[in-house]
Parts: C-alpha cells; sequence; structure tokens
C-alpha cells in the first residue's frame, strides 16, 4: 500500500492506513524537538490527531509512504524521520497495553503484528478459560 504525504495529511489518516494493515500496530507521532533530547517522550507525544504534519515536522516535503510488512520497524520509523522530518513510533497491543517496540525494531512490521495477534489470542483464551470456571451459586 502507498499513499501520499505532505503538510496538510493529517495524522489520523496516516493512522488510519496503518491500522488498516497492521490491526495490532500502531502509529504514534511526536513533536519535532530541535534539541533532539527526549524526543520521544510523552511530553511530545501529539495528542490530537487531527493535527497536520505541517504542525509537526521540520522537512516539508511532498511524497509516498509504502507499507510494506517486510519492512523493519526501524528502518520505517527512520524512512519517516530522514524523507518527512515524522518523529513517530510504532506500538505494539498486549492485552490492554500498547508496547514501545524499540528493543524488537529489528522485526518486521508483520512480525510486530503477528505478535500481537498472538498475544491478543492469548489473552482473550485466559478470559475465555477464566469464564468456563465462573459458576453461579444456587
Amino acid at each position: 500500500m502507498k499513499f501520499i504525504i505532505d503538510d496538510n495529511t493529517k495524522i489520523n489518516e496516516i493512522q488510519s492506513e496503518f491500522n488498516k494493515h497492521f490491526p495490532y500496530l500502531k502509529l504514534e507521532f511526536f513533536q519535532f524537538n530541535p534539541s533532539g533530547e527526549n524526543t520521544f517522550s510523552k511530553s511530545n507525544l501529539v495528542k490530537n490527531n487531527n493535527t497536520t504534519l505541517s504542525k509537526i515536522r521540520h522537512l516539508h516535503v511532498r511524497g509516498y509512504i509504502s507499507l510494506r510488512g517486510n519492512q523493519l520497524v526501524s528502518t520505517f520509523e527512520k524512512y519517516l524521520k530522514e524523507n518527512f522530518g515524522i518523529n513517530a513510533q510504532v506500538f505494539r497491543k498486549s492485552g490492554k497495553n500498547w508496547l514501545q517496540t524499540t528493543t524488537t525494531d529489528n522485526w518486521t512490521l508483520s512480525e510486530q503484528n503477528n505478535k500481537g495477534l498472538e498475544m491478543n489470542t492469548e489473552v482473550e483464551k485466559q478470559k475465555m478459560e477464566n469464564f468456563e470456571e465462573y459458576q453461579e451459586q444456587k
């Protein structure tokens, strides 16, 4: 899948396309920080997903992003930063939590998504097993 990126692109548009391909992953965006310190801290997280890219990046170029499952997470994140000036991080779903993938950035997007599916399938299975043990007193 390939889609266009420019200053008018909204964060939620990118997140929506990303999530269509990788439902157990999410892409979070962070404000451009000229000092480079704490770039991916919670305080720099963009909370308004209707924000356009023009407000959060320092490179104002137009181009395309390709979403390919065989792409490494680190390569994808680096591509966004170097080609579009976008600070973004991939997170993987784990039950009710979202885990930042920094320690597994050498995995592909598909591997991350499959691990998210596996982890959430286990959580759902455990919920069902616990539910089956439940018996109402009479």
